[in-house]
Parts: structure tokens; C-alpha cells; sequence
């Protein structure tokens, strides 16, 4: 028992990977159906989640209570201008793509350098950023006229399946490897981990803070406007509101899936397992006719619990210390 509860410990993903099992077993229950095909349109949907919620993983990570408000806006402005840039022509995307990594990169270190520069607190500089950028979304659907066709690779990325299962869902998983590999086996990752438990500290140690902070705001972006660009492909075009759901989803993938709030540990496949998690939960509770005031109450009340729970465990340790 004591050796789980070390793995538990050790692995903060499990506690997401557990309800996901349990809400799948509950949902297949509800619409009478049992089938790994079922899941599948789930992992689609929990894969463009998951991409956003990495990056604003790597920002949480940093500690101080940083989270990156902006990438609601970031998304959808990447999904308005791919469409613009791309104009339906395979031969495009790859312009369609470099200008999302500059939107998103050029949004990150705007990010950074008001919370560095000026020592806005990330919420706030994000928050503002992201008002700024709907603003831009709203000129840019105005600006846009003739219809916006999507090129059919994109298509593919977004919607095409082999052997049944998702493209972007594998793409997704390989994304997650690779910043779970990120986080445990480079330098950089235990450098983002150092800052998130004490700048003093990482200072000290020669770390250079700032520019960890900047890499880490110049990720979440660029992961945001990414997916902005697939999810635009998926739901065969943009629109304004395209992006909000994402906002405070993807805090809450991260809180669920194990990371730390406060900073100093993050965990990539528990944001994924937290992403599935959630878009479980949606989809029961719209089986349910459950409206979206409700929908968002339970979403609240979970990370509300997880935060409660975790807060309570370094007390309980302490405790057991002292003793």
C-alpha cells in the first residue's frame, strides 16, 4: 500500500489517467455504447486541448502563479490569419505555418518582456495581450472577404484517421513525449523546474532566469497558434468565439493532470490525461442536457478539489515530521 502511494506521489498523472477510466466506463454506461471507436472522437477533441494546455504547462511551471491568459486570443487570431495565408492551397501551408509560429512567438516574448521588463504579473500582461489580440481578430474577420477554403492537407492533419485512430491524436502523443522528454532528460527542463521552486535560488546557481521564462511564454504561444491553425482546419473555417473555450480549459488540464499551481513540477502526459478528463466530462454531461452554466460549475468545483487536495498534502507531511 505505502509503495502506491510513493508511486501515486512520484507520479501525480495517475490520479487523471484513474478518472479517465472511470468517466469512460460512466459514459459508456450513459449512451449505451462500449467501443474504443467511441474514445477516439474524444482523444480528437482532447488533442487540440492538449496542445494549448502544454504550453500553458511550461508558463505554470515557472512558479509565481505565472498562466498565460493570452492563449485564447493567440488561437483564434492563428486560425483567422492561417485561413488568409493559406487560401486553401496545399503549396501555402507551410507559409500558413510560419506565420503562426511568428504570431506565436512574437506574442510570447511580448508576454515575457511585460512580465520581465515592466514586472506585470503574468496574469495581468497576458490578460491584456489577449484583449489586444481579440481586438486584432475582430479587424481581421472584417478585413477578410471571399470565402475561406481550407487546404485539404490540413484537412487530413485535423480530421483524417489511420486505421481508425486520429491522425492529430498521434501527432499529439508525440508531442507530449517530446516535451515530457523535454522536462525529465534536458537541461532546460530542470532549469524551468529550479525557477518554479526559487529564482533565488536558480539565480545563484547561475540559471538565467529570464531567458528560461522567455522560452517558456514563447512555447505556450506558439503551441497556441499551432493549434489555431489545425483546429481552424478541423471545424472547416474561423470564427471569433473559436478560441474561448480553450481559456480556462487548459489551466485547468494542467491543474488536473498533476502540475504544480505554485511552479517547479510539471507533468506533460498528466496534461494529457487531464485534457481526455475534461472533454469526458463535457460530453456526459451534454448527454445529460445538462446546460452550460452546469457544464462550467462542475469544471470549477473539480479543479477546485484537486487544488484543495493538493494544498492539503505538504501540511499532512510536515505534520507527520513533527511527530
Amino acid at each position: 500500500m505505502r509503495a502506491l502511494q510513493d508511486f501515486a506521489q512520484a507520479n501525480r498523472w495517475v490520479w487523471a489517467a484513474l478518472a479517465v477510466a472511470i468517466l469512460w466506463v460512466l459514459l459508456s454506461a450513459v449512451s449505451g455504447r462500449w467501443s474504443v471507436a467511441s474514445l477516439s472522437g474524444i482523444v480528437l477533441s482532447a488533442s487540440f486541448l492538449t496542445c494549448v494546455a502544454l504550453g500553458q504547462m511550461l508558463v505554470v511551471t515557472t512558479g509565481r502563479g505565472n498562466i498565460d491568459l493570452s492563449v485564447a486570443g493567440v488561437l483564434t487570431q492563428s486560425a483567422f490569419l492561417s485561413l488568409v495565408v493559406v487560401q486553401g492551397q496545399d503549396g501555402r501551408v507551410w507559409l500558413g505555418v510560419l506565420a503562426a509560429v511568428a504570431l506565436g512567438a512574437g506574442v510570447g516574448l511580448i508576454n515575457a518582456a511585460l512580465v520581465i521588463r515592466l514586472r506585470i504579473p503574468a496574469i495581468i500582461a497576458t490578460l491584456a495581450t489577449g484583449y489586444i489580440l481579440a481586438s486584432a481578430a475582430l479587424v481581421t474577420n472584417a478585413a477578410s472577404f471571399g470565402p475561406r477554403l481550407v487546404a485539404p492537407a490540413l484537412r487530413w492533419l485535423a480530421s483524417g484517421r489511420i486505421g481508425g485512430v486520429p491522425v492529430f491524436a498521434f501527432v499529439t502523443l508525440v508531442l507530449v513525449i517530446a516535451v515530457a522528454l523535454v522536462l525529465s532528460r534536458t537541461v532546460y527542463g530542470r532549469k524551468l523546474s529550479a525557477i518554479g521552486q526559487s529564482r533565488a535560488a536558480a539565480r545563484l546557481a547561475g540559471i538565467r532566469v529570464n531567458a528560461v521564462l522567455t522560452a517558456a511564454f514563447v512555447a505556450s504561444g506558439v503551441l497556441a497558434a499551432l493549434t489555431g491553425l489545425i483546429l481552424a482546419a478541423y471545424v472547416g473555417g474561423a470564427f471569433l468565439e473559436i478560441g474561448q473555450p480553450y481559456l480556462l480549459q487548459s489551466v485547468a488540464a494542467v491543474v488536473l493532470g498533476g502540475t504544480l499551481i505554485a511552479g517547479g513540477h510539471g507533468t506533460a502526459l498528466g496534461t494529457w490525461f487531464a485534457a481526455v478528463l475534461l472533454i469526458l466530462m463535457v460530453t456526459i454531461m451534454q448527454i445529460l442536457s445538462l446546460p452550460r452554466g452546469t457544464q462550467d460549475l462542475v469544471q470549477g468545483v473539480a479543479v477546485i478539489l484537486v487544488l484543495a487536495l493538493a494544498a492539503r498534502r505538504p501540511s499532512r507531511r510536515r505534520a507527520a515530521a513533527a511527530a
